[in-house]
């Protein structure tokens, strides 16, 4: 009788009395025409054994790296919710400092464009407000650190901020003083002529500006204004201030005065005849400090005037705003537009 190709292989079907067993394998024998149990050698059973740890140890660890990379812990969870809270702050706290710096550029847009202007005083010094912070090398030391940059930016804004509002402070500070003196600062600006309206109407020889001099025949530029007069007519100080000199130099102003008003003007009296106060004098708007003359580079009786700003000269005419009428001042600008009968 013939074995099917099935029966060459090995099979797994017990015998009656072993059927209990599980997990024995056995094979056909051809020769014996009979089943045997399989058995396997120790090096199979390692290899297996080896394998099976292999294989599980291999799923735990792909388990352990899916739980561990896409299924965050409490702690990580909790720290998650901090770091959460304390980005949302930090874009809360920029936002303020954002707005804190622009509120802080219109006030110090404000002080020195409009209140340092109305007090005709010099803008507060940039470099007060935005000079270097101490602890640079504190800050640059920070950054690279895990979460520093965000601190360290944060900081360094923080204290620029300070720094800048007790520069505005300061400067504010200033101003409520100008504002103090705001009535010192008005009796000491030079606003009035320095000689009686009736002379300024009738009188007025060469207004500022480039004209042919009398003396040297080249063309010039006339600093100031000139007004003839004789000889003996009173000189009056266009506005309160301490006199810081009064005599004669070389200059070619002759016997003159100058007046220190303070708040960047100073005032210049030339050609005099007489003088009528001394250098340290304090005096008032109105108060005669000499006499007009014909000293110095002059060619006839008359009053040299300047006006000075922050040491530059500037036109004496646009400060003429008190004691003179819209058409008085009109008129004057009309004469001093003409440089007729130049006497310096």
């Amino acid at each position: 009788m013939g074995l099917s190709p099935s029966d060459r292989h090995t099979r797994s079907e017990p015998s009656p009395g072993q059927r209990m067993a599980k997990n024995i394998k056995y094979y056909f024998d051809h020769a014996s025409l009979s089943y045997k149990k399989v058995r396997i050698s120790f090096l199979a059973r390692l290899r297996n054994v080896l394998l099976w740890f292999i294989t599980t140890g291999s799923v735990w660890i792909v388990i352990y790296f899916i739980v561990t990379r896409f299924i965050p812990t409490p702690k990580e969870l909790t720290l998650q919710r901090e770091l959460d809270n304390m980005t949302l702050n930090y874009e809360m706290l920029q936002k303020q400092m954002d707005e804190n710096e622009q509120r802080l550029s219109e006030i110090e847009n404000r002080d020195d464009n409009l209140y340092r202007v109305i007090f005709e005083t010099d803008p507060y010094p940039s470099d007060l407000r935005s000079g270097t912070i101490s602890g640079q090398e504190y800050f640059e030391k920070m950054r690279g650190e895990r979460y520093s940059d965000m601190i360290a930016s944060a900081t360094e804004r923080i204290e620029k901020l300070t720094k800048r509002l007790y520069a505005e402070s300061k400067s504010l500070d200033e101003v409520a003083d100008l504002a103090l003196r705001k009535k010192d600062m008005i009796s000491s600006i030079p606003a009035v002529p320095p000689v009686t309206i009736d002379i300024v109407r009738r009188t007025l020889v060469s207004g500022y500006g480039l004209r042919l001099h009398p003396i040297s025949k080249v063309w010039r530029m006339h600093t100031g204004m000139d007004f003839a007069a004789k000889i003996g007519t009173p000189i009056y100080a266009t506005g309160d201030g301490v006199v810081t000199f009064a005599g004669s130099d070389a200059s070619g102003y002759g016997i003159h005065v100058i007046i220190d008003h303070g708040y960047g003007y100073q005032t210049l009296y030339g050609h005099m005849s007489k003088l009528h106060t001394q250098k340290g004098k304090r005096v008032k708007r109105g108060e005669i400090i000499g006499e007009i003359g014909n000293t110095g580079q002059s060619t006839g009786p008359h009053l040299h005037y300047e006006v000075i700003y922050r040491g530059q000269k500037v036109n004496p005419i646009n400060y003429y705003y008190k004691d003179i009428t819209p058409e008085e001042y009109n008129a004057l600008l009309e004469m001093a537009s003409q440089h007729t009968s130049p006497f310096d």
